[in-house]
């Protein structure tokens, strides 16, 4: 199965500039854990609700901080025609549970989550990726050395 057949199409884009405040109620609104950041029609981070909670409230910031001071800037995606067994592999190896997708042409066409995933692929992939994922440490772990 190709990561096409199971990603969510449905993608808001916050900007660098936004506060996390309105990051926050986006994700809330569309009842999300994580959204991309785009700057002049190309992908410069991802913003996730802990990268909110510990980047952000966690360190004291206001809720008009921008987005760009907080976001995750070094940004892990697949593209929409790989395997999706290959993809959640890469997930649970990297320690993330949401992928911006893009298409040969590097433009985002989706976001594939472990959910996706779970639904879609063989539950030996699915209980793999999980169990990795669920690994302390990572990029977005709550450990300061998960922090950047």
């Amino acid at each position: 199965m190709r990561v096409s057949e199971a990603m969510s199409r449905e993608v808001r884009i916050a900007s660098p500039q936004q506060s996390i405040a309105d990051a926050a109620q986006i994700m809330a609104e569309m009842d999300i854990g994580s959204l991309p950041v785009g700057q002049d029609d190309r992908l410069v981070g991802m913003i996730t609700d802990r990268d909110i909670a510990l980047r952000g409230v966690g360190r004291g910031c206001a809720p008009d901080t921008k987005v760009a001071d907080v976001m995750t800037k070094d940004i892990k995606y697949c593209f929409e025609d790989e395997d999706l067994a290959h993809v959640a592999k890469n997930m649970g190896d990297v320690q993330v549970r949401r992928l911006p997708v893009v298409n040969r042409q590097k433009r985002l066409v989706g976001i594939v989550s472990l959910g996706d995933v779970a639904l879609e692929a063989q539950p030996r992939h699915s209980a793999e990726t999980l169990r990795k994922v669920s690994e302390p440490g990572g990029q977005h772990g709550q450990s300061l050395g998960g922090m950047r």
